[in-house]
């Protein structure tokens, strides 16, 4: 099996100043092509160090990806490191420094001295098309590993790796089928949970069972090679029954981008209401191209003394909520669900109210009818901040979505949520 590995550079990446999303991007590429990258590793803007790198996994690795470096300042060094690694002078290209400088007169800017550097690779090297910008990526040889190096700019680097690398890997070498990988997400569970109902699975050698927790979500993998498929299909009823209704969604389209084809193909509007959440449903269901009529911030009930005007029918210190079994505030949140939809003409409404401690209600208004219900948060949830409490928050008003439009009940409770009270 080919080892693959990638070397980031740059003292910005190593000091953790900017995330590196060109490796998670790569890996995920990578994987998906058949080429399962082996390992990774991150150096600074120093030559010897970029050199010793370059040597010593040029003795393990049959293919390395290089990214960074290339650009016109004085600490991009992958040229020179590749260079010194190899024995070879640096060359210019006339070729691509005629492109450099085409490129900036089409933008009525004057090329600086400095970029001239980037049509310099070592004289080794084959030079690899960079369509959209001005940094030469370049391949070239040193002892049992190929080696391309690329720009660190995401679009410059993406474009390289899909169009010029994957193809020449691909001419070269006789690559694998992609490996077959599972996924499905659950919420409200806890991963030890999970685990203790499929951790004692048997499964073929060369499949795996993995887990990856982002609060609120657990994501199930099941990943192994498409010769196991059939073996890989029959395991897969098994976790689908394990995480049962906790199963919000399965492949990498998320939930919003889900319930977003399926209000489409109904089709059916939606309208949304926030307190505690401050938008960041809304924003959820935009991105996704949910069809949303309108989006509100609103003056919720919350649980327990919410001062709101007694007038409104709020419940508050000097307003005590009526008897027993006439669930007041949930029967105001759902009565604003309902006059949400009709104010945008929307077939549906979701509203989140006020976090009232580990208290948060929502409201969903349907054709059928409206729900409301009071979730309880487990006391492990309190030592999250205000920014994931908000995303579970969320998640659970798109899930009451869900299971409707599933034709479930809209009120379930697992895991670290409880439900506390509904709308009779």
């Amino acid at each position: 099996m080919l080892r693959v590995e990638m070397l980031c550079t740059g003292d910005e990446v190593l000091h953790g100043q900017i995330l590196d999303t060109n490796a998670a991007w790569l890996a995920n590429y990578l994987f998906e092509q058949g080429l399962p990258m082996s390992a990774r590793m991150t150096v600074g803007d120093n030559l010897s160090a970029l050199v010793a790198a370059l040597t010593e996994r040029s003795l393990r690795a049959d293919i390395m990806i290089v990214n960074g470096g290339l650009g016109p300042t004085s600490d991009d060094l992958s040229a020179l490191a590749a260079a010194t690694a190899t024995g070879e002078e640096l060359v210019e290209h006339p070729e691509w420094l005629a492109k450099i400088q085409a490129f900036f007169a089409e933008r009525g800017r004057v090329m600086a001295p400095s970029n001239r550097k980037q049509a310099q690779i070592p004289a080794n090297a084959e030079m690899i098309d960079n369509p959209v910008g001005t940094a030469c990526g370049f391949a070239l040889q040193l002892n049992r590993c190929l080696m391309f190096f690329t720009p660190g700019v995401p679009s410059e680097f993406k474009v390289m790796v899909e169009q010029q690398i994957v193809p020449r890997l691909r001419e070269r070498f006789d690559l694998p089928d992609p490996p077959l990988c599972l996924r499905l997400t659950t919420f409200g569970r806890a991963e030890s949970e999970l685990a203790s109902q499929l951790d004692d699975m048997t499964l073929p050698e060369e499949v795996v069972l993995g887990y990856r927790s982002s609060m609120p979500i657990i994501e199930l993998k099941l990943t192994g090679p498409a010769h196991e498929r059939d073996a890989m299909e029959l395991a897969w009823q098994q976790v689908r029954a394990v995480a049962g209704e906790s199963a919000i969604f399965e492949g990498t389209e998320d939930l919003p981008t889900q319930l977003a084809q399926r209000l489409r193909q109904r089709p059916l509007t939606l309208a949304i209401g926030e307190r505690f959440t401050a938008g960041l449903l809304t924003w959820q269901c935009q991105s996704a191209g949910m069809p949303v009529r309108g989006g509100e911030w609103i003056d919720a009930p919350g649980i327990g003394t919410e001062a709101v005007s007694s007038a409104d029918g709020a419940i508050s210190a000097s307003n005590p909520a009526p008897a027993d079994g006439e669930q007041p505030l949930l029967r105001q949140l759902a009565q604003q669900a309902q006059g949400l939809a009709q104010r945008h003409g929307a077939d549906l409404a979701l509203v989140v109210g006020n976090m009232e401690q580990d208290n948060i209600s929502l409201a969903l208004h349907t054709p059928d009818g409206g729900y409301a219900q009071t979730v309880v948060f487990a006391v492990s949830i309190q030592r999250h901040g205000l920014k994931t409490r908000q995303e579970m928050v969320s998640l659970m008003a798109l899930n009451m979505l869900r299971r409707w439009l599933n034709g479930w009940p809209v009120y379930g409770e697992h895991g670290w949520i409880r439900v506390a009270e509904t709308l009779a």
